[in-house]
């Protein structure tokens, strides 16, 4: 976030500088739009999956994914700050939690393990950032295979 700026958004998309201040009042609303976009799309994503059967293994894919992604999921727990401290943009972050809970929802209906199911996630996506060594796609799916049940 420290290296955005007017004309380097504008040259990525391509635009000239003044595109970005005629769309956008500021920096922050430029970020905020950003991030909300890439909250969003993994929400949809994560929505996706929670469409019966066992999915634990393309969750467990998609996470993998995610989490080899470093500047994207940096992006989008930068919005999960932001959103704790400016209430306006918890939106997309409470879509996020809630497309994580629905997923949970379809192996258990237990509101604590749904809990459990999120804090998890976020919790192994947040470890990945600290690290250079990325959790595979079997590490996650064992680890989902721990705190959700196989359906019945």
């Amino acid at each position: 976030m420290a290296g955005v700026s007017h004309r380097t958004v504008s040259r990525e998309a391509g635009l000239p500088t003044s595109a970005t201040t005629y769309y956008f009042s500021g920096l922050g609303d430029i970020l905020t739009a950003a991030l909300t976009s890439v909250m969003e799309e993994d929400s949809e994503r994560m929505r996706r999956l929670s469409s019966g059967g066992d999915r634990r293994r393309d969750l467990a894919l998609l996470l993998s994914e995610v989490a080899a992604d470093s500047g994207r999921l940096l992006a989008e727990y930068e919005l999960f700050l932001l959103a704790a401290r400016q209430p306006h943009l918890r939106e997309a972050t409470d879509g996020w939690l809630a497309a994580v809970r629905a997923f949970a929802r379809t192996y258990t209906d237990d509101p604590v393990r749904e809990t459990v199911v999120a804090g998890v996630i976020d919790g192994l996506l947040l470890h990945t950032l600290l690290t250079d060594a990325k959790p595979s796609a079997e590490e996650f799916e064992a680890v989902l295979a721990d705190i959700l049940p196989a359906p019945e």
